[in-house]
């Protein structure tokens, strides 16, 4: 029985892996050393993501998303990770909930957050103006509401006054967040602003889900209240965004004949945001596809109580979110993205060459136009919604 067991058929495939034996660290150990070096659980799920992203994401002819979820900006994780990750050419567009890139503007306006403690008295905080997102602090009055001054007159500007998506919103923020950045001299602190310079488009699925979007609203209620609604027309129209987002997949794989990736830090609305565009090619515009090629997930959920933070990429592909061809090709690692993230970003730059931008936002109305004509060439129910829309006027 020995015998036959060690000549099974197959059995080798499960023992082909590298043996476990890993060296011992010392101080000559670099990041990207201590990583190669992690053999299991989630240690071997974080190297498994840093070498898919060495290997594949490096590619030129790879378009990778980045989603944002969770409070990443007001921990620093802009400075510090995302703009070395922007400026290495691995992200090539971004979806992130309002709340992180509303306080991504604290960094452009030179308005300070400070360390602190999670146990602290928050009535105590509450009396004397300070905020707390868990151990971090900040004033009330001089970075909240200074920060709110600041983007209300921002959003008066002239380029504003339209009705636009989150992607063009971005743009113009940036452009005017990148001056302030400039001006105060802390160096590159701002994913807004690192986005305007690197063409990167930014979106935000739910736009009054944050300070940005309560910020909007109050100034169209303002504008109402003085009788000058018709001065202040900004507004953010969510259609576009989606639109917008899939035209970049539906590129890069139709017409690029490249690869998709995604890099999903954390889960919620973001994450869903970014792999939607694949149903909506598939399933609302009907256009022949497989799902994005390559997934990498950094979250901390939970998969067995259904919510989509903890969904893993083998979910997804019931969706044609995830190619089922493709699935190797995915990492999940459960870790706290605060300490996961960074560690991925050192070991990316440690072990790659930088890649050329892409620019998908300068290229925004040549994608629209290719979005629309693989629509109108495979949508076989085109002529149907036509006459669809044409009896909304009846």
């Amino acid at each position: 029985m020995k015998h036959e067991k060690a000549n099974c058929p197959g059995k080798q495939q499960y023992l082909a892996g590298k043996r476990i034996l890993p060296r011992p660290l010392s101080k000559e150990t670099d990041i990207a050393a201590l990583i190669d070096n992690m053999d299991a659980y989630n240690g071997g799920r974080l190297r498994a993501a840093c070498q898919l992203l060495r290997d594949k994401y490096s590619r030129e002819d790879i378009t990778v998303g980045l989603s944002l979820a969770g409070a990443l900006t007001p921990a620093g994780l802009g400075p510090s990770t995302i703009i070395p990750l922007m400026n290495h050419g691995f992200v090539d567009w971004i979806t992130a909930t309002g709340a992180n890139m509303y306080h991504d503007l604290h960094f452009a306006f030179n308005l300070p957050m400070h360390r602190g403690s999670h146990t602290v008295n928050d009535a105590d905080l509450r009396e004397k103006g300070v905020t707390r997102i868990y151990d971090i602090l900040f004033d009330y009055e001089d970075v909240l509401m200074e920060t709110d001054r600041i983007l209300r007159r921002i959003l008066v500007r002239p380029e504003f006054q339209k009705e636009m998506g989150t992607r063009e919103f971005y743009h113009h923020l940036g452009k005017v967040v990148n001056e302030h950045e400039r001006k105060n001299g802390l160096g590159e602190v701002s994913v807004i602003a690192a986005a305007y310079r690197n063409g990167i488009p930014i979106f935000t699925s739910s736009p009054g889900d944050s300070t940005i979007g309560m910020n909007v609203a109050g100034l169209e209620l303002l504008a109402e209240a003085a009788g000058l609604r018709h001065l202040f027309k900004l507004k953010i129209n969510p259609s576009i965004d989606v639109n917008e987002s899939t035209a970049i997949i539906l590129n890069a794989k139709r017409y690029e004949k490249g690869k998709t990736a995604v890099i999903l830090i954390g889960g919620g609305s973001p994450k869903n945001f970014m792999l939607q565009t694949e149903p909506q090619i598939q399933e609302v515009l009907m256009i022949p596809e497989v799902g994005q090629d390559y997934d990498i997930n950094i979250t901390d959920a939970r998969p067995d109580t259904g919510g989509l933070s903890g969904a893993p990429p083998s979910e997804a592909v019931s969706w044609g979110k995830i190619d089922p061809t493709m699935l190797d090709e995915t990492v999940t690692a459960y870790l706290d993205v605060t300490v996961a993230f960074p560690l991925m970003v050192a070991y990316v730059i440690q072990t790659t060459r930088p890649k050329k931008q892409k620019r998908l936002y300068e290229r925004g109305a040549e994608l629209h136009e290719k979005l629309i004509r693989s629509y109108l060439e495979n949508n076989r129910e085109v002529e149907d919604l036509k006459n669809l829309i044409a009896a909304l006027q009846a």
